[in-house]
């Protein structure tokens, strides 16, 4: 019996019978089918951060058969980790977190190349990190990283998908600063959305403050919906929309923002002209 050929826009990708069955509840569905899931096996996803986001949006790229993935993280697995990063367990402890997302994956989904990079991004390797990918998702842990992550995509050309929680709450959206929508304006910036960071301390730690476990797998999993949403091409993506959890209360709401003209990064007069 030969290989079922699903196509795709680089050419034919042949499954074996195996992963034709690991994925027939995707081939199955109208949105993503043969062509979606070819798109997926062939993309490559950088993942900012291997914890509390980064964790459930791995294992559902990997679950999903996102052809590679790249892992950034230069921190290793403590116990105080394990109440939310669910790619990490026990016998973990003490690893580098790259290495314990990197062998789950592989155990979850053999067919995904895993990528690692343990380290911390910079203004001197992140441009030359995020080009390598088709997409970024950053689940980063604090300002300074989410800026550099954001401007490097801009410049490298590449969307982002970003996401960021407190200790009840939670926000989602895309960003493709580098392109125009259908209006002919610029897509708004991560800076457009958010043009300052807060005042140093004004925010405290999640090792301070806390969080509730399951919040991050509730973001990192519709990290990685809008991921695959982006890969695959169907519905209508977070572009502009910031998506926000309420998990105290059950709720949420999503805002629209816009391309600020005065922006630093891509407004009328630029500032911002490499990364720093």
């Amino acid at each position: 019996m030969l290989d079922p050929v699903l196509a795709s826009a680089n050419g034919p990708l042949m499954l074996d019978a195996s992963e034709l069955e690991r994925y027939a509840r995707h081939i199955v569905l109208r949105e993503v089918g043969g062509p979606g899931q070819a798109a997926l096996q062939q993309a490559r996803v950088l993942a900012i951060g291997a914890g509390g986001l980064g964790a459930p949006l791995l294992m559902y790229l990997a679950a999903a058969g996102v052809g590679t993935l790249g892992v950034v993280d230069d921190d290793t697995v403590s116990l105080s980790n394990l109440q939310r990063q669910i790619i990490h367990a026990t016998p973990d402890i003490g690893m580098r977190k790259v290495d314990s997302a990197a062998a789950k994956i592989a155990a979850l989904n053999p067919h995904v190349t895993v990528e690692t990079h343990p380290l911390r991004l910079t203004a001197d390797n992140a441009l030359e990190i995020v080009s390598r990918y088709d997409i970024v998702a950053d689940g980063s842990d604090n300002f300074a990283t989410r800026y550099l992550v954001a401007d490097a995509c801009f410049f490298a050309k590449k969307p982002l998908v970003t996401a960021a929680i407190g200790r009840f709450d939670g926000t989602l959206t895309t960003i493709r600063a580098h392109e125009r929508g259908a209006d002919g304006e610029p897509n708004p910036t991560y800076r457009c959305l958010f043009p300052e960071p807060p005042p140093a301390g004004s925010i405290p730690a999640c090792a301070e403050a806390g969080v509730l476990g399951a919040l991050p797998g509730i973001l990192g999993s519709m990290m990685a919906l809008e991921v695959m949403r982006e890969i695959v091409g169907f519905g209508e993506g977070l572009v502009g929309r910031l998506l926000m959890v309420d998990a105290r209360d059950m709720r949420f709401e999503t805002i629209a923002y816009g391309w600020n003209p005065d922006n630093p990064l891509s407004g009328r007069a630029p500032t911002i002209t490499a990364l720093a």
